[in-house]
């Protein structure tokens, strides 16, 4: 099930969605523009967890793959980092989707610092689950996965159009928000779960799974309580009560 749209209201133009969108886009086609250099740029702002548990520059990597800035910072900066156009689009595209309600319900300047928190949050799960990794972590799924376990707690009966396939079936549906996105979670889990057991595949579903928890535990610190009424309100007068 691939979303396209849900059917939540606004309350605010979600300007740091579009920021973050935005920045997260202008650093990838940077990121591509580098040519052959594009793989060391990768490895000096990724975050690669040897470093981070040793808070120093692993000394066996070659000239140019180091950053020469503290460990922890790649916190930050690997979440801006993408492997490639796909991994780029469908982080953005749930972003898109999912982002502006969650940035509603808190307003721009708790999002903003909400989505960084849940992306360390993130980081640092992946950094438990496999502290000797030399191999950067990149991307902003893990602060993607703190918005969508923020909205799977506050808009679990919103309706999300998703577009199905199953072989030669192919059709648009609504949902619920909490089968869309509970579908996923369980996805990560079973996907951690399998290349524990042998199988891998280079994604890092304990990062996705770690922003997920972080989310949802954060966003009972950082929603506004008059935002959340008014969405109760809204979704009262349209007979879809999203709480």
């Amino acid at each position: 099930m691939i979303p396209l749209r849900d059917d939540n209201p606004r309350y605010v133009f979600p300007v740091v969605t579009f920021f973050f969108i935005a920045v997260n886009v202008a650093v990838y086609i940077y990121q591509i523009s580098l040519g052959e250099e594009a793989r060391q740029f990768v490895y000096r702002l990724g975050l690669i967890p040897w470093e981070v548990v040793h808070l120093k520059e692993y000394a066996g990597l070659p000239a140019g793959y180091q950053s020469g800035f503290p460990s922890v910072l790649t916190l930050i900066t690997s979440q801006f980092l993408h492997g490639g156009l796909l991994h780029l689009a469908g982080n953005m595209l749930f972003l898109y989707i999912f982002g502006d309600n969650i940035e509603s319900l808190m307003g721009h300047l708790r999002f903003f610092i909400f989505y960084l928190l849940c992306g360390v949050a993130a980081a640092l799960a992946y950094v438990l689950s496999a502290p000797n990794t030399l191999i950067p972590l990149v991307g902003a799924s893990g602060a993607i996965s703190g918005v969508l376990g923020a909205y799977f707690i506050k808009f679990p009966r919103a309706r999300v159009d998703v577009l199905f396939i199953l072989f030669i079936f192919i059709r648009i549906l609504s949902v619920p928000a909490v089968l869309v996105l509970g579908i996923w979670f369980i996805l990560q889990v079973l996907s951690h779960l399998a290349e524990k057991a042998g199988g891998g595949s280079g994604i890092a579903w304990m990062a996705h799974i770690g922003g997920w928890i972080a989310g949802m535990l954060l966003i009972f610190l950082f929603q506004r309580p008059e935002r959340a009424r008014w969405y109760k309100n809204v979704f009262r007068k349209g007979n879809n009560d999203a709480f």
